[in-house]
């Protein structure tokens, strides 16, 4: 039997001062752009009204940060650079932090694995100051010259530290991440106005603007096309500024959030705009948006990670539900207001909302409809004006199948109801496409299945949260569903919960079910898919238990879009002139009517200059 190998005896011993900035350095500064990040939130602390930030190959070779702010004379220099020295922290119990940076380990991380240079003047001192550190030399303050603020330049960021240099990636890549550290940080300053430029090129100028002008230019839109929210819940309040959901992308980069106006990438908060936005947008998809959260300094904690990116609430429950609720009330209006999807050929389309839902209306008499929409569908008001047939050729229809005209007396839009933005119905489209055209004379297509599934859900929606319950209509001969025996399980399991959404269920058997009666509003619309579909929804959560009364409820919207799927008008059904108006009418009342349950758009718009760019009119 071989003998343990022998190892010497380890001793504790203390580290230099060195080394414990090079450890620091890896914890602060795990790139570019997390130096870079340090750098300018150290400018806005110092009360800077223009910050200039010049990078070459992504901050890797050189990061040159200008800032107007109020300078350090040059004991602030000397005591800058060092370990723990901070002119932020008037609370030594860490609760009353109101500046962005407060550790006071940046420069001297910085300055340990680079070379770095820190020229200053404050509005008292008739010259400016220079200090140098390489790799963790410091070379004492110089006079210099220079304009009141402060410059700092680092290059050769991790020459020291050759193992961390050897993993950073691209010049490309690491330019990516410093310009995203910037828009958060442009976000979080809008009093302050920013330039950046990227191996000389500008990448951004943004002058001083009011907070929905900065987050237009962050997110890259206009301020018309922004929704604003303002919530309050007791001491903490959600406002910002957040686009439509079509208007999402494929990653989370367009989301960005502040808590007391120190940019963050929180986990918890990121789950809260997603389950926000799930009932509206297409899985896989990610919402834009510019959020700030205002907390209360006592029931925030920001000490948590070195880069202070992440948080930790005294209530996440509280934080999370006003997220999630104040992001649904802002989607929740119909498409009234002006509000569309204009069409963009080759790009997705981009919802532009009204800023608030619309006034509630009095609606007129409705107008009795031959053959009305299933599940219950009525229109609220009676159709609009006819617009002109002159745009169909008459026995059109008849020589293609897939063109249904609305058979109309002459009328132009002018004469239209500026009051119902999505006008009136012309025609039909592969019998699934409904053609509208609106008062201010632009063209509207309309998903009629999309629409109508929109419409659906909302009224389960709406009473669900009324009574609780949804009315339920009794099957004249109940059906047998076969399922795999583990989705039978999981609907039988959940079978009274499933009754107040209008399902009675039955055990029959293994792997059967006993349907007896369904959604009053639903009508006899593919039952059985319907209850395939929820069946495995149910059965794809592995911690849904019967035991588990709260389980459930994130399921039930995904249930109420299912049902509201199976249980509107499809694709290819013919509808009659009345109806396509009577679609467009309920769309204008509803909430969340620009999208379908799944996030797919319902209508979208084709203006006049659209038109023209398509047959070459105008570039």
């Amino acid at each position: 039997m071989s003998e343990a190998p022998s190892f010497p005896r380890p001793t504790i011993r203390r580290l230099s001062g060195h080394v414990i900035d090079l450890i620091a350095a890896g914890e602060v500064i795990e790139r570019p752009a997390a130096a870079l990040k340090e750098l300018v939130e150290n400018a806005i602390d110092a009360g800077a009204t223009r910050i200039v930030v010049a990078l070459r190959a992504g901050g890797t070779d050189r990061i040159d940060v200008i800032d107007n702010g109020c300078g350090m004379t040059p004991v602030e220099l000397e005591l800058a650079v060092e370990r723990h020295c901070t002119s932020k922290l008037q609370d030594e119990r860490l609760v009353q932090i109101r500046t962005l940076g407060f550790r006071g380990e940046a420069l001297p991380s910085i300055g340990a694995s680079a070379r770095l240079s820190i020229t200053s003047r404050t509005p008292e001192s008739d010259t400016a100051w220079c200090i140098r550190i390489d790799g963790g030399v410091i070379t004492p303050p110089q006079p210099a010259s220079g304009p009141v603020g402060t410059r700092i330049v680092v290059t050769d960021l991790f020459f020291a530290t050759p193992a961390r240099r050897k993993f950073l990636k691209s010049a490309r890549v690491e330019s990516g991440h410093a310009e995203s550290v910037m828009r958060r940080l442009a976000l979080s300053a809008p009093h302050c106005a920013m330039r950046v430029l990227l191996d000389d090129k500008v990448l951004f100028d943004l002058p001083e603007q009011s907070p929905i002008a900065r987050a237009a230019s962050v997110l890259d839109t206009t301020p018309d096309t922004l929704i604003h929210l303002d919530e309050q819940r007791g001491a903490v309040r959600l406002s910002g500024f957040a686009c439509g959901p079509a208007r999402t992308r494929a990653t989370g980069s367009g989301q960005f959030i502040l808590v007391n106006n120190r940019p963050v990438t929180d986990p918890m908060l990121r789950t809260a705009i997603r389950v926000a936005y799930r009932p509206v947008i297409e899985r896989g998809r990610f919402p834009v948006m510019a959020l700030h959260l205002t907390v209360p300094l006592e029931r925030l904690d920001v000490n948590v990670h070195p880069a202070k990116t992440e948080l930790r609430f005294a209530d996440e429950a509280e934080i999370r539900s006003l997220v999630i609720g104040g992001l649904g009330r802002a989607l929740g209006h119909g498409s009234n207001g002006g509000g569309g999807i204009h069409a963009s050929f080759g790009s997705r389309p981009s919802i532009v909302y009204p800023p608030r839902p619309p006034e509630p209306r009095e609606a007129p008499a409705s107008v009795p409809l031959q053959g009305s929409l299933p599940t219950g569908y009525a229109p609220r008001s009676s159709p609009l004006p006819d617009p002109t047939p002159s745009l169909v050729r008459p026995g059109f229809a008849e020589t293609d199948p897939g063109f249904a005209p609305a058979a109309r007396a002459p009328q132009q839009p002018e004469a239209l109801d500026p009051a119902f933005p999505l006008g009136a119905a012309i025609a039909q489209v592969f019998d699934t496409y409904i053609l509208a055209l609106a008062p201010d004379g632009d063209l509207v297509l309309v998903d009629q299945h999309a629409a109508h599934e929109r419409l659906t859900h909302e009224r389960l929606r709406e009473q669900y949260a009324n009574g609780g319950t949804l009315r339920s209509q009794a099957l004249l001969l109940p059906e047998v569903v076969d399922l795999p025996r583990r989705e039978a399980e999981a609907l039988m399991a959940r079978a009274e919960d499933l009754s107040k959404l209008g399902i009675d269920l039955e055990s029959f058997g293994p792997g059967s079910v006993l349907l007896r009666s369904v959604p009053a509003l639903l009508g006899a619309q593919d039952i059985q898919g319907l209850l395939k579909d929820i069946a495995d929804e149910l059965a794809s959560d592995p911690d849904l238990d019967a035991a588990s009364t709260g389980s459930f409820s994130h399921h039930l919207d995904a249930i109420l879009a299912r049902m509201a799927c199976h249980g509107s008008i499809r694709a290819g059904r013919r509808l009659k002139p009345e109806e396509m108006d009577a679609l467009l009418r309920e769309m204008e009342l509803t909430p969340r009517a620009n999208t379908c349950s799944h996030g797919r758009p319902t209508w979208l718009k084709l203006t006049r200059r659209e038109l023209e760019r398509l047959f070459g009119r105008v570039k």
